[in-house]
């Protein structure tokens, strides 16, 4: 039996030789990762740099575009650094790392949604008691408990990672996912496994919860109240239930073909499914809030 510490790197088998095609394929990437940098970075500096989007919602948005920059760049470096390589190998430290930054990426993007669909549900349900419940320091309290409590969760999976004890090194990836690693596993992963399902069902389960709740009361809302009230919940929250659904789709393909076999699904196919949830994301959000919330759209009209 060969111990994970003993793993000094993990061989990536999912590249397939491109040729002269790699320098190509390298510029596409590089330029939606640029995309990325730009959209996020822009709107981040829109919202700090503006008095009047120093409001609850723009602040949330402000720690979601930021946790699209932290999650993108877990993965955009290391998939450009491979696409020019010829050994598409990578170290376990690094391979450990792009997890911890992936998942983390994951479970705030979850919970940062959750407390948008929270904040529109108290401004659109109780308009008169909304600044008295969303005040600055709460807004900051909650956004630094999302990010401490991401990181803390995965911290302890990680280490519960590390401490398996591996018979290969052989990832049918273009990246480092969890459910990868777990499958090399020759020692006992009951406990990983039962980490990782309370954690997941945490993560996914208590903010799909609280965004269902929340919708429920804001149609209620909206069916019984006035035309102006409807059309302030469309406008509001039309961009958050997009960028819901989006990265749902993005983590249910990640599941799906990480924990099934799919081997009858076309290579490439495969290679955009699993990165669907770290690029579209990113590069939809960004520009689905800047163009149908009006005030952001205002401000940047205004900076450009």
């Amino acid at each position: 039996m060969m111990n994970s510490t003993q793993v000094l790197y993990f061989i990536l088998i999912a590249y397939f030789d491109t040729g002269p095609l790699k320098y190509l394929y390298f510029m596409i990437v590089l330029f939606f990762y640029t995309l990325i940098i730009s959209f996020n970075v822009f709107l981040i500096v829109v919202i700090c740099m503006n008095r009047s989007l120093h409001e609850p919602m723009y602040i949330f948005l402000c720690s979601l575009f930021v946790n699209e920059l932290f999650g993108s760049t877990g993965l955009f470096p290391f998939l450009l650094v491979q696409i020019l390589s010829d050994v598409h190998t990578v170290s376990a430290s690094v391979c450990y790392l792009q997890i911890f930054c992936v998942y983390s990426y994951g479970k705030v993007e979850f919970f940062n949604l959750a407390i948008i669909s929270y904040d529109r549900y108290l401004a659109i349900c109780y308009p008169l008691h909304y600044n008295r419940h969303m005040t600055f320091i709460r807004v900051i309290i909650v956004i630094a408990l999302i990010w401490f409590l991401s990181f803390v969760l995965n911290i302890y999976a990680l280490v519960a990672l590390i401490s398996l004890r591996l018979c290969g090194n052989i990832l049918n990836k273009v990246h480092c996912p969890s459910f990868s690693i777990v499958k090399l596993a020759c020692s006992d992963t009951r406990h990983h496994d039962l980490y990782g399902l309370v954690v997941s069902s945490f993560s996914v389960y208590v903010p799909l919860l609280i965004i269902l709740y929340t919708y429920m009361k804001i149609l209620h809302v909206c069916f019984s109240g006035s035309k102006q009230t409807r059309h302030k919940a469309v406008s509001t929250c039309t961009p958050h239930l997009a960028s819901l659904l989006n990265f749902s789709f993005g983590v249910c393909f990640e599941i799906l073909q990480s924990r099934y076999n799919m081997n009858n699904v076309p290579n490439i196919l495969r290679i955009l499914l699993s990165l669907y949830f770290l690029t579209c994301p990113p590069l939809f959000n960004p520009i689905m809030y800047g163009l149908k919330l009006s005030k952001i759209r205002v401000i940047c009209k205004s900076m450009i």
